[in-house]
This record gives C-alpha cells, sequence and structure tokens, in this order.
C-alpha cells in the first residue's frame, strides 16, 4: 500500500505515521525528518534548507524532491510507502506522480489530517522532542515521565525551532496556499479522503482505518 499524508504542521501526521508503519508494514519517508538530518549533518542541501526552516518557509520544491529522489534509490519500500510532508506544492505533486511511475509504484490513497488552527496553535508550541532519539512528547498531553527528561534516553528534550506560534502562522499561511492546488489534483483522480483529526489519536487512526477501507 502506497499513501501520501497530508495535513499541516500539529495535525497529527507522525503520530499516526508510526500507527500505519505497525498496522500496515509501510516504510515512512517524512520530509521533516529527511530535512532536519541534512541540516544536522551540514549537507549542501542541509545548509541551504536551513534558514528557510527557521523562518517558517517552504524549503524550494527543486531540494525537496531531490531529497525524496535520493530515498527512493536507496529502496526497502518493498511493502509500500507512507508520503509524510511530502508533497506540499503541485510541482511537488508532479514530480512524485513521475517517481511512482518510473519505480512501477502506484499511489492508493492519500490522507488529508483535518485540523482546526486553534488546536494546532497548542500542539505545536506544547511540543517537545528528543534531539538524540526523535521522540516527540507534549507539555500536557503527552509529558515525560520526568519533565523535560527524554523516557528513553535520559536526553534533555527540546523546543525546536519553528515550534513557536509566530513560526507556525507562517507555515499555516503557506499552507493553506499551496495544499489546496495538491488537494484538488489527487481529488480528481478520487485518490483524496478527508479525515477528522481532532480526537485521540486511537479516535484519529480508527477514521484512518475506515477511510483505507478497514
Amino acid at each position: 500500500m502506497n499513501l501520501v499524508f497530508l495535513g499541516p504542521a500539529g495535525s497529527g501526521k507522525g503520530t499516526q505515521a508510526k500507527k500505519l508503519e505497525s498496522a500496515y508494514g509501510v516504510t515512512q519517508i517524512s520530509t521533516g525528518d529527511l530535512l532536519r538530518e541534512a541540516v544536522r549533518d551540514g549537507t549542501p542541501l542541509g545548509q541551504k534548507a536551513e534558514p528557510l526552516m527557521k523562518q517558517g518557509k517552504l524549503v524550494p520544491d527543486d531540494l525537496v524532491i531531490g531529497i525524496i529522489e535520493d530515498r527512493f534509490l536507496q529502496g526497502g519500500l518493498e511493502q509500500g510507502v507512507l508520503l509524510d510532508g511530502f508533497p506540499r506544492t503541485l510541482p511537488q505533486a508532479e514530480a512524485l506522480d513521475s517517481m511512482f511511475a518510473r519505480n512501477g509504484l502506484r499511489l492508493d490513497k492519500v490522507l488529508s489530517l483535518e485540523v482546526p488552527s486553534s488546536i494546532l496553535v497548542d500542539r505545536v508550541t506544547g511540543r517537545r522532542s528528543c534531539p538524540k532519539c526523535g521522540t516527540v512528547y507534549h507539555v500536557s498531553a503527552a509529558p515525560p515521565k520526568v519533565p523535560d527528561v527524554c523516557d528513553l534516553d535520559g536526553t534533555a528534550l527540546i523546543q525546536r525551532s519553528d515550534d513557536t506560534a509566530e513560526k507556525l502562522a507562517n507555515r499555516l499561511a503557506v499552507f493553506d496556499t499551496e495544499i489546496p492546488k495538491v488537494k484538488r489534483h489527487y481529488g480528481a483522480r478520487t485518490l483524496l479522503a478527508e479525515v477528522d483529526g481532532t480526537g485521540t489519536p486511537d479516535e484519529v487512526f480508527a477514521r484512518i482505518r475506515e477511510a483505507l477501507g478497514g
């Protein structure tokens, strides 16, 4: 099964992606994770992307498409792929169509998590993550056992530089401009399923499974 996950920052894509990996055996490809890894490693891509990410701006299509193409070339996607955070623009969606065609793959469903902006602000500004293992917490909804310390490896948690109300507003403005074009692209092919992203993670996942046919 090959899936695309659409949704703004804080919509729960990462949490639901992990559930889908476990339930369906698909491999998650997170654009955000790949870009942050490139920044940490100081790659040429990371150096170009870092200032844009800090401002909450979209990374140019050619850079994002390139990093996704590189991940496809690494293989290991035989059980299916879940694209988290890609595509975010119409050119990216068209590039993905070409990637699937070149690799003999078929896109099965595009899931769009729909969450009100007021909930997104709370989710994003309260988010804390472990810089070592990547585990994500929330100060009230999913706090660590010891405040500000990762349960898994004891590393001090951080708030990502783009997880502020101001940066989120910038990201949502870009998202609301570009994503409707992407949704129309997939809606015309009857691939799009809009899913209510509010409620507990288990409630949201039940809706996702229903959209996928159980």
